[in-house]
């Protein structure tokens, strides 16, 4: 189980993020994660390449990450420097992509509703614990399995295999 605290400043998004909002689809000519990281969110908050803090974490409502099965999704985010990505529910497919590419994910009710963009949070997924440091207000979150966490603490599944293939 990974010992990693998240802490970081929240960028808030609606509910239904789909993939043609995290990365427009005109942008998947190339895999290059910092070109694609330049593009990440732009529909919804231009410059938001920019304005990003290494470290900084997403919250979305319910479903982030439906429509298609581009892997460019969550690639771009990780990419952009977001630490994690926090929302009431997430896309199954968009899901599993970020467990494949290492980018930490959890799935939290009722943070999204009393959490303001700005606010700072520290996440403690070993506790299974979302504190708003902002507001002083706590939330549960969602523990992943052990070996999902230890495919998202390998940097991916590639890297993951990659290191129980040379054992």
């Amino acid at each position: 189980m990974s010992e990693r605290i998240f802490r970081g400043k929240v960028w808030k998004f609606g509910h239904n993020i789909d993939t043609d909002i995290i990365i427009p689809a005109r942008y998947l000519n190339t895999s290059d994660p910092e070109v694609l990281a330049g593009h990440c969110m732009e529909g919804e908050f231009p410059g938001f390449n920019k304005a990003v803090a290494p470290g900084d974490i997403i919250l979305a409502g319910d479903n982030f990450g439906c429509g298609s099965s581009r892997e460019h999704a969550p690639i771009c985010i990780k990419a952009a420097g977001i630490s994690c990505v926090v929302a009431s529910s997430f896309a199954r497919i968009y899901f599993r992509n970020s467990i494949n590419i290492g980018l930490p994910l959890f799935e939290a009710h009722g943070i999204w509703e009393e959490t303001e963009q700005g606010d700072e949070l520290e996440i403690d997924p070993a506790a299974g614990r979302i504190k708003n440091i902002t507001k002083g207000t706590e939330y549960k979150v969602a523990v992943l399995p052990d070996f999902i966490q230890e495919i998202i603490d390998n940097g991916g599944l590639i890297p993951w295999v990659r290191k129980r293939i040379a054992g």
